[in-house]
């Protein structure tokens, strides 16, 4: 078996279990190779990973049965981009704080290699948000998993947001911005922007405004089969367009065009993991001191 290896800096407590993973799976004889900007941060620590291969943000994984995350969300969100159109299968180990995507806790992972190695997991299929510009914004990694957000610079005040679904005008949304969220996205900013929270294999994309100047303008639910379009005004004559974590200043002279990516990001699932229980736990459903 081949791993990938992705992460970033973690306390200093989640030490022993990192290095019980290197040492799990030099044990069972694993080729191992790591993102070069995590190994160089492994060195520096004293973590011994056993392996003196590597890979590049830019080249990115071109083979590997599984990639491991280890960090947050944003990490994995990072470990999508590495695999693109390649689709090798991400486990997160969450080293970072909430965690809705990567549910691995970190005293758990020698457990989760053994049911790597036994097929004990299933693949959960997920939707990404594909851009396209009349600008070359996002280069060669024009997708995301969580969500494409369209938002006003620091500098300038609020914009308008002309939106199309499927070439049929749909709004203008005044507003500080616009998120387009796949279901993988509902419980990231468009939740934290009023948004609804959707199953992860809902077929749908979530429309979010951000702080509408119009009060009775409210998040919207749509097919993923259709493409959204925008051309937004702003006084200062720019604004921000975001893909996951990945943002860029641009001119209100280009033209975006959202639409479902023709691929799937794969996250593997331990049989102990449950989206439902997940949300429960994140967002503490049901929590009340008097209960």
């Amino acid at each position: 078996m081949k791993i990938a290896i992705h992460g970033r800096n973690f306390p200093e407590s989640a030490r022993p279990y990192i290095q019980s993973m290197f040492e799990e799976l030099a044990r069972r004889q694993t080729e191992v190779i790591i993102s070069k900007g995590y190994r160089e941060y492994l060195d520096n620590t004293g973590v011994a990973h056993y392996s003196q291969a590597t890979y590049t943000v830019e080249e990115g994984v071109s083979d590997a049965d599984f990639i491991f995350s280890l960090g947050g969300d944003g990490t994995l969100l990072d470990a999508v981009t590495h695999v693109g159109a390649r689709q090798i299968p991400i486990i997160g180990i969450n080293i970072g704080r909430l965690g809705f995507l990567a549910t691995v806790a970190p005293a758990s992972v020698r457990l989760m290699i053994d049911a790597l190695f036994n097929g004990q997991y299933t693949i959960d299929e997920r939707s990404l948000v594909s851009v396209r510009s009349t600008q070359d914004i996002f280069g060669n990694l024009p997708f995301g998993l969580n969500d494409f957000t369209i938002t006003r610079t620091q500098t300038s005040s609020m914009i308008t947001v002309h939106s199309y679904l499927d070439g049929e005008f749909l709004n203008s949304y005044w507003a500080d911005g616009l998120i387009i969220s796949t279901p993988s996205g509902s419980t990231g900013y468009s939740l934290s922007c009023g948004g609804p929270v959707l199953l992860p294999q809902t077929e749908s994309f979530i429309i979010t405004p951000i702080s509408p100047h119009n009060l009775n303008v409210r998040p919207m639910i749509v097919m993923d089969t259709c493409q959204l379009a925008f051309e937004v005004e702003s006084r200062s004559g720019n604004f921000l367009a975001a893909l996951d974590s990945r943002s860029y200043t641009v001119d209100t002279s280009v033209r975006i065009s959202v639409q479902k990516e023709t691929f799937k990001a794969r996250l593997v699932k331990l049989s102990d993991d449950n989206f439902l229980n997940t949300l429960r736990s994140k967002l503490n459903w049901g929590w009340d001191i008097r209960n």
